[in-house]
């Protein structure tokens, strides 16, 4: 039986899925679920526990009983606040090694559908259409071009003090996108009743609007 109405939102990295659904989630004051953030934890959570990422039971097992807790835009590993560590392009590269392997994602899909509670849940992610929640009012895949996604991402490390290469950046992103397409379980790709988004040209606010309105439709969002 559900419990409160999904909003799905799947896409490539860099896309602009997080700051798309926070401000979503912060406009409905909805909860928000940022599953690559879980990735990226059972990455760090190998790290201090020497656990290597091509061990599928070990890392399953960190995802299984995983201390996870976001608070706003904090991200909490046990005790331990994470949330740049976690946001770095070497832990990205980890987490994308960890998601390809179906034992960590079978352990993490408990975990993410206990986020859905009432009011709503906005869901960012790569399978939250297509596998965790397959029943979500509504599905949004939103998507860039390969070489924008790197020129943000490029931008947003700069603009934190990041000494980092465009280039390196782009072939980077297109590793990642070559792994998350390519993994046998949950491969990225747009869910069958998905609305399609393309960012590429499109400012932030105009991708919430779009959003939204897809949101209004559905009477799931006030018409204010």
């Amino acid at each position: 039986m559900k419990t409160a109405p999904v909003l799905a939102v799947d896409g490539p990295g860099g896309a602009g899925k997080g700051t798309i659904c926070r401000a979503v989630a912060a406009r409905l004051d909805w909860h928000l679920l940022d599953s690559g953030a879980l990735y990226r934890l059972v990455a760090a959570a190998a790290a201090r526990a020497g656990v290597a990422l091509d061990d599928e039971a070990g890392l399953a097992g960190l995802a299984r009983d995983l201390p996870v807790r976001f608070e706003g835009e904090q991200v909490w590993l046990g005790d331990e606040e994470v949330s740049e560590e976690i946001r770095s392009e070497a832990c990205g590269d980890r987490a994308s090694q960890v998601a390809a392997l179906p034992g960590v994602r079978t352990a993490l899909v408990g975990l993410q559908r206990e986020f859905r509670r009432a009011p709503g849940l906005v869901a960012d992610g790569r399978d939250m259409g297509t596998v965790i929640f397959p029943d979500a009012e509504l599905k949004v895949f939103l998507t860039a071009s390969a070489e924008e996604r790197a020129r943000r991402r490029y931008k947003q490390l700069k603009e934190k003090g990041f000494d980092v290469n465009l280039p390196a950046l782009s072939a980077e992103v297109a590793a990642r996108d070559r792994r998350d397409a390519e993994r046998a379980v949950a491969p990225l790709r747009p869910a069958v009743d998905a609305v399609v988004v393309d960012s590429t040209a499109l400012d932030i606010e105009a991708v919430i609007e779009r959003v939204l309105q897809e949101l209004k439709r559905r009477g799931l969002a006030p018409d204010a």
